[in-house]
């Protein structure tokens, strides 16, 4: 049977015990974290928390996703898409990484989903990279996700968008590439 990345969704505040637990049963996991600033009172807080509230994204066979729920008490359910566990794509996989590797405070937006949507926005700039839509508005850069539902944002300054757009236009290499 083939592999393929599915989102599981967790008990509040579980996400690194489940990414753990998961680890040590030799199954391939991953939890993107995002780094967000507060400022309560006279100091600035570096928060050190899950993009994504209650999910492990995961990477398994659909049998085993069944045996995992069974054996994890913490897992309460897994995304499903037309009653069917959902596949994540390799490609959204690797943007999330990416994303949160390159950019802080990263806030997630809900993108309309449906059966036919492989229309694409054409009011911005948009580049396809390996699947995703990297979108520049003014100091936002965006990053569709559609088969989460979700677009992930972050400001940035433009030096870095000019940059990263020529490099993307003229080598088509991944999203973010290392610098």
């Amino acid at each position: 049977m083939q592999k393929n990345w599915y989102a599981a969704y967790t008990k509040p505040h579980r996400e690194k015990t489940i990414s753990h637990l998961i680890s040590k049963k030799g199954i391939e996991n991953f939890c993107p974290f995002n780094y967000r600033t507060t400022q309560p009172f006279l100091q600035t807080k570096v928060l050190y928390e899950p993009l994504f509230k209650s999910y492990v994204f995961l990477r398994t066979t659909e049998h085993g996703l069944i045996n995992l729920r069974e054996q994890t008490s913490y897992i309460l359910s897994f995304l499903y898409w037309t009653n069917k566990p959902a596949i994540i794509s390799a490609d959204e996989i690797n943007a999330i990484k990416s994303f949160s590797e390159h950019y802080r405070e990263i806030k997630l937006e809900k993108i309309v989903v449906g059966i036919d949507s492989s229309r694409d926005d054409h009011e911005t700039i948009s580049y396809a990279t390996e699947g995703n839509v990297l979108k520049k508005i003014s100091r936002i850069i965006k990053v569709n996700l559609p088969s989460l539902g979700f677009a992930m944002v972050a400001n940035t300054n433009d030096a870095k968008i000019r940059n990263r757009e020529i490099f993307l236009i003229n080598k088509n290499l991944p999203l973010h590439p290392q610098s």
